[in-house]
């Protein structure tokens, strides 16, 4: 089983060479945050990481969480680890300095939480939630409920959940049952919440949970929910965790993955009603939710970024000790002599490059949209925002599956046995498709939301970015290849949009049938886009003596094998799309 090593070189790669970091900064008045700062930073959580959360990942996975008297009790190592993540500051790098927070751009949240997903997935959970309760209450909370819980949440003391989906209620939220009652200055909560990662442990005094409730008057579907603050123990007038709530964890799910992250089943209101207060105004609770949920959605684009990378590590590892050939003189060497592990390994590590340039460049624009001087400026990055999200979820988490599949694969027979380690990377992916909204509700949300409603401009805006690579990459004799890939790619894009445009008015079944193949498409470009500026800056590097070769030309080779093996899938995507609902929709329900 591999120890874990934070890839720091690459992700100061892309923080410096892709997303131009100092620049974002200096755009942001950030005048006292800059490269330098990034790469200490970056270091001390690799230290945390490495030594402390990633030995316990085994653990987590193998000793559960278990539901007793007091409710969740976390896995043994969990709440030291914790407290010494707390203590170093690290719940608190990105949220506002106005409620304890240290302001950091996202963008560097983001490179420093790969490390916390990559060393411990199920732990990092924890904190991701949290972040995410925080982004909902600063937005949308009253001034009351931000003084109430965002300086301890922000610290870490307490953490905090997101309640959405019930037993009757996925992905419709429309046909949420719980029900908010006014009783004085709060609410009264019941209902049942299912999947609640996190939803008690012991690790912290408070849980505050984010509950999507009904009000008496609320109208029906999704214009009729509302959100609450609902913490675990109500406060006292010093604003300290006192009286139980009436809100409890009744059975923790057993799971395929992230064995150490304790999901609930959560009970509001069995006996006199769980306190809750109003988030914000009521029957908006959905609209204040997707603040929470398009941060987490980032996030967990982020856990299929950070589940590839270690998988790969492993593998490579075990590729360079396991011995399997043998040569004339009798002598064996090991299996990464293989050109077929060699190819594996390769996809691995290009696919993971291609994955963390992404969710960088995503995360570097929620800054620059937080940060922007005009309002068209604002506009134009959040528009980015909100094209990339789905991509960043959908087709990183939909890689983290093919990655980890080959980590596996490479381990031969040892894949299978659960004590080389592989295997778990492999079972907690499995995962990461389906929750904050499934692959397919990702796609749906690109092809609707993000391109139909805005009669495709924003995608247009995206390829014409890209393109501008493509010809950098095609005036350079030694990347005409791959830039002559790009625009290929480029132009299978442009057709697909076209017809999107064109099929989906008139045929309601167009945009589902052919929305997932869509996203994988666009998923590839973006890929290919990072990767042809990455042989671009590594190139210029090189040309300058600067940096180390050895690491410089292998960004050569991960991106020309992109280029070569990867990209092409567009292709396969585009004739899928053109093929359009007729085969998809053709048997009738009785045939199935």
């Amino acid at each position: 089983m591999s120890e874990y090593k934070h890839p720091y070189r690459d992700a100061e790669f892309v923080l410096n060479e892709l997303v131009d970091f100092d620049a974002l900064c200096a755009d942001a008045g950030l005048e006292e945050i800059n490269a330098e700062l990034a790469s200490v930073i970056l270091t001390e959580a690799g230290k945390l990481g490495a030594d402390v959360l990633a030995p316990l990942n085994v653990v987590g996975d193998t000793q559960h969480p278990k539901l007793g008297e007091n409710g969740v009790q976390e896995t043994a190592g969990f709440a030291d680890a914790y407290q010494q993540f707390v203590e170093g500051g690290w719940n608190s790098l990105t949220p506002a300095e106005e409620f304890g927070g240290q302001n950091l751009p996202n963008v560097l949240g983001t490179a420093v939480n790969e490390i916390w997903q990559s060393s411990n997935l199920a732990f990092a959970l924890c904190p991701l939630l949290t972040q995410g309760a925080i982004e909902s209450i600063a937005h949308h909370g009253s001034d009351e409920l931000k003084q109430a819980y965002l300086p301890k949440m922000v610290s870490g003391e307490w953490t905090g959940t997101m309640n959405l989906t019930e037993p009757d209620a996925g992905s419709d939220l429309a046909a949420v049952k719980t029900k908010a009652v006014p009783n004085g200055d709060h609410y009264l909560i019941t209902g049942q919440k299912i999947f609640i990662t996190w939803g008690d442990h012991q690790m912290t005094d408070n849980v505050v949970h984010l509950v999507l409730a009904r009000l008496p008057d609320a109208p029906a579907g999704v214009k009729g929910i509302s959100l609450f603050v609902v913490p675990k123990f109500l406060l006292d007038e010093n604003g300290n965790p006192a009286a139980r709530n009436d809100a409890h964890c009744v059975s923790l799910e057993h799971k395929l993955g992230i064995h150490g992250s304790p999901t609930c089943v959560m009970s509001f209101g069995d006996k006199e009603g769980a306190v809750g207060y109003l988030v914000g105004e009521p029957h908006k609770g959905l609209a204040y939710m997707f603040t929470m949920m398009n941060h987490a959605r980032q996030g967990v684009g982020l856990q299929g970024l950070a589940i590839a990378e270690r998988s790969y590590q492993q593998a490579v590892e075990y590729a360079k000790e396991r011995l399997q050939g043998t040569k004339k003189d009798g002598s064996r060497f090991a299996i990464i002599k293989f050109p077929d592990v060699r190819r594996m390994l390769t996809q691995m590590k290009s696919a993971t490059e291609a994955m963390r340039g992404l969710a960088l460049i995503g995360a570097a624009e929620i800054d620059r949209s937080h940060h922007a001087k005009d309002e068209a400026s604002a506009k134009r990055h959040n528009a980015r925002v909100e094209l990339l999200t789905p991509i960043v979820k959908g087709w990183l988490t939909e890689m983290a599956q093919e990655v980890t599949y080959l980590g596996t694969q490479v381990h031969g027979g040892m894949g299978f046995i659960e004590e080389t380690g592989s295997a778990q990377h492999y079972r907690d992916a499995r995962i990461l498709t389906i929750y904050e909204g499934t692959t397919g509700i990702q796609a749906l949300d690109l092809v609707g939301r993000k391109t139909l409603m805005n009669n495709g401009e924003h995608l247009a805006e995206l390829i014409a970015e890209i393109e501008e690579t493509a010809v950098q990459l095609e005036a350079n004799e030694q990347f005409a290849a791959q830039g002559a890939a790009l625009r290929e790619a480029l132009e299978a894009g442009k057709a697909a949009r076209e017809w999107l445009l064109a099929n989906a008015p008139g045929d309601a079944a167009a945009a589902g049938s052919v929305s997932v193949n869509f996203m994988m498409m666009f998923g590839y470009i973006c890929g290919g886009w990072v990767m042809g500026q990455s042989a671009l800056k590594a190139q210029a590097q090189l040309d300058a003596g600067n940096g180390d070769p050895e690491f410089l030309t292998a960004k050569l080779a991960t991106a020309q094998f992109f280029s070569e093996h990867l990209l092409p899938r567009v292709k396969s995507n585009l004739a899928s799309i053109q093929a359009g609902s007729a085969s998809i929709m053709a048997l009738a329900e009785d045939q199935f």
